[in-house]
């Protein structure tokens, strides 16, 4: 039962990659609006059915790869701070987030490329980003141990957090990812350390 649903797994995860691949190709080639879910179902070998499946919509496919990023930094935030104040950890978790980032340059830049081209997509990704604050803002609520509707700190932190990520990337797209992500990230993080840095949870 196990073998079969590794298999099961990884072909799902080939179809999903498939999909990502062709309707990259395909929004570079012809532009986001222009193309259709058939045509990408047509270049990935399945019905416009299963496309779905594996994306909500169109948009949802060019953000996949920041999306699985960031909700794998929301996953690693929950195991908390380890002691630390909150915005140390989470300069060390968007600092690791920015190495892994640069192993896979190209695609990610292309990615952004159409973000940045398509009103829709870039609408999409800052209604993702909305989300992945609350989820960050949510951790550090809980690391903290006080009332979010009190409290402005957690929403603070997590916003900043995801700002320094935000202008960082910004930078290393407007050389073509020349120079190093995660220099942006740290320098903006040091930027930012006087105000933040020093919170840390109630005794």
């Amino acid at each position: 039962m196990s073998e079969t649903a590794g298999l099961r797994a990884r072909k799902k995860l080939r179809t999903r990659q498939t999909i990502e691949r062709v309707a990259l190709d395909l929004f570079e080639q012809q532009g986001f609006s222009a193309t259709t879910i058939d045509e990408i179902a047509a270049a990935a070998d399945i019905a416009p059915r299963t496309f779905f499946h594996y994306f909500p919509a169109k948009e949802d496919v060019v953000i996949a790869d920041y999306t699985n990023r960031l909700e794998q930094i929301v996953v690693a935030l929950r195991s908390g701070p380890n002691g630390r104040p909150p915005w140390d950890a989470l300069r060390e978790a968007f600092s690791s987030a920015a190495v892994n980032y640069e192993t896979e340059r190209a695609d990610l830049l292309r990615r952004f490329r159409i973000i940045q081209a398509s009103p829709s997509v870039a609408a999409h990704n800052l209604q993702a980003q909305a989300r992945w604050e609350d989820a960050v803002a949510d951790a550090v609520v809980e690391w903290l141990d006080v009332d979010d509707a009190e409290d402005i700190r957690p929403r603070l932190i997590a916003g900043a957090a995801l700002a320094a990520m935000r202008a960082s990337l910004r930078l290393w797209l407007n050389d073509n990812g020349a120079s190093r992500l995660p220099e942006h990230v740290a320098h903006a993080f040091d930027l930012l350390e006087d105000g933040l840095g020093a919170i840390s949870r109630r005794a």
